[in-house]
């Protein structure tokens, strides 16, 4: 039975604010990827004087080269990606020392080069270690951080293990470390503890250097808004170490049925994402009752999320309502059919693990009624593209002017978006849509970045996002992801030279004028 106290958004989004759009790995730094050093402080201080009151940024977990180091496709849904941890930082705490730094890569500053990058931070993060186990600094606090991770033991280890066997997905190690029988993993871990502490200790950098970027925003006024993909990856510490929360054939342990959306905006063929469906309703009851084993395993990763940001970015949010599912053998999406999700039981379950988290839902693509109304009833805002708004269709709820409340987020284009300008200059985009576009702003296209960020702004929407490519101006070269594709996505830079005095006046006085910051003047 649902509980008496359903989950609600009990801290809903402020009216009439503003934030910007851009991936940490996007940040400029000297270290060839944006990370939790210097450069984020810089850019907190560039929001607080554009008036900005929000950072959005996308997923913080592990990434893999295999899937383009799409964060989205995590081998974690609690770990942080060690690719994000300072240099700079480590050298300040004494982790590492000035000549551990004298042979840094020539790093391309405007695109991410992963592989680089990743060797170059594994050498710095190896000697860290090695210097902690020297002299045992923070060896308490150390101990408190693992003490307070129940998912750091299976992260580590499966790290561990997936290095053990040459990054062979999990379901093809040997059956008992597969299956996880407890003496084979017990012998192994044993094997392996050196390594597993090695791992937990990345963590718990990663985890110091998070809690001071988030205590610097706060002491601006500034809400981290994080992103949550709906589904874990199948090679994740997540399904390993959890099977009995996914669809997996209990044979070969992959599923039999994955994740996905059907025919859309973004592809004709539709998107099968790989990812294993949870297992909802256990076999062991009867139907509409919701497996407790998986409602567990969402608390904490909620929990996870509210140490971590203020505000979560619900990926996917209509399979909560109803999961497209698609036979893992099919080529295309084409072939999936729509099933039932959880719905607002789910939600009911979940009890207070939200309590500390502003909710957005994303809730973009196939919609119907039924989506809407789950969204309504627990209170979650919803998003607006407008790059969606111009089809010609008078009803479309992307139209600043068709916003029918401010439990909203109004964008002018996601990370799954080209750019304004790319969009606008894009050949495959109808001319009506453009000329639709131009009418709506009453321009002639010549700074149409600008025209879409005064368009949001305007809007009844409590908040206005906007990426940071579309408040420079900037094309579809740097576009952060083309869905569907593994091409040179998640690698774009932002080079310093770009937060100039000019932007930074532009945004502050836009949304000033909008009434998107409190207490200021908006002449």
């Amino acid at each position: 039975m649902p509980v008496a106290n359903p989950v609600q958004n009990k801290k809903p989004i402020p009216d009439r604010a503003a934030g910007i759009l851009l991936h940490l790995t996007s940040l400029p730094s000297p270290w060839g990827i944006g990370d939790l050093g210097p450069e984020a402080e810089k850019f907190l201080d560039f929001l607080k004087e554009t008036g900005q009151r929000y950072w959005q940024f996308l997923p913080l977990g592990t990434t893999l080269a295999i899937h383009g180091h799409s964060p989205y496709m995590s081998t974690s849904a609690f770990a942080g990606n060690p690719l994000l941890i300072s240099p700079d930082y480590l050298l300040r705490d004494g982790w590492i020392k000035t000549d551990d730094l004298a042979e840094t890569p020539e790093f391309y500053q405007y695109l991410v080069r992963f592989k680089e990058v990743a060797a170059f931070k594994e050498t710095l993060f190896k000697k860290a270690f090695a210097n902690f186990l020297k002299t045992a600094p923070q060896a308490t606090a150390f101990a408190e951080f693992c003490d307070n991770s129940p998912w750091l033991e299976d992260y580590a280890l499966f790290v561990c293990l997936g290095e053990r066997f040459c990054e062979r997905p999990w379901h093809e190690w040997p059956s008992e470390i597969a299956r996880r029988d407890p003496q084979a993993l017990k012998s192994i871990e044993k094997e392996l503890s050196n390594r597993v502490t090695y791992h937990k200790f990345v963590q718990f950098i990663f985890a110091g250097q998070w809690q001071e970027l988030k205590d610097k925003a706060g002491s601006r006024q500034i809400r981290l808004i994080g992103d949550m993909p709906i589904y874990a990856a199948l090679n994740s510490a997540d399904v390993w170490a959890n099977q009995e929360c996914f669809q997996l054939d209990q044979t070969t342990l992959k599923p039999e049925y994955v994740a996905g959306v059907p025919p859309d905006y973004f592809s004709p063929t539709g998107q099968a994402w790989g990812n294993p469906l949870y297992r909802w309703q256990s076999e062991n009851l009867s139907d509409g009752v919701l497996n407790e084993i998986v409602i567990k395993w969402w608390r904490l990763r909620l929990q996870r999320l509210a140490e971590l940001v203020d505000v979560v970015r619900i990926d996917h949010f209509r399979a909560f309502e109803a999961y497209w599912r698609i036979p893992a053998t099919s080529e295309t999406a084409e072939n999936g059919e729509w099933i039932k999700g959880p719905g607002e039981t789910f939600f009911d379950r979940l009890g207070n693990a939200t309590q500390d988290l502003s909710i957005i839902a994303e809730d973009l693509g196939t919609i119907t009624p039924p989506v809407e109304k789950l969204r309504k009833r627990l209170g979650f805002a919803g998003m607006k593209v407008l790059q969606f708004a111009f089809d010609g269709d008078r009803d479309n709820p992307y139209l600043p002017w068709n916003f029918k409340s401010p439990n909203c987020v109004v964008y002018t284009g996601t990370h799954d978006n080209e750019t304004t300008l790319g969009w606008y200059l894009d050949d495959n985009v109808d001319i009506k849509c453009k000329e639709r576009a131009r009418r709506a702003a009453n321009s002639d296209g010549s700074t149409i970045h600008l025209d879409f960020i005064k368009m949001a702004y305007s809007s009844i929407a409590a908040l206005a996002i906007i990426p940071l490519q579309d408040a420079l101006g900037f094309g579809s070269d740097c576009r952060m992801n083309w869905p569907g594709s593994n091409e040179r996505n998640w690698a774009w830079r932002c080079a310093p030279r770009f937060l100039t005095k000019e932007i930074s006046e532009m945004l502050y006085h836009e949304a000033a004028f909008f009434n998107r910051i409190p207490d200021c003047d908006s002449e």
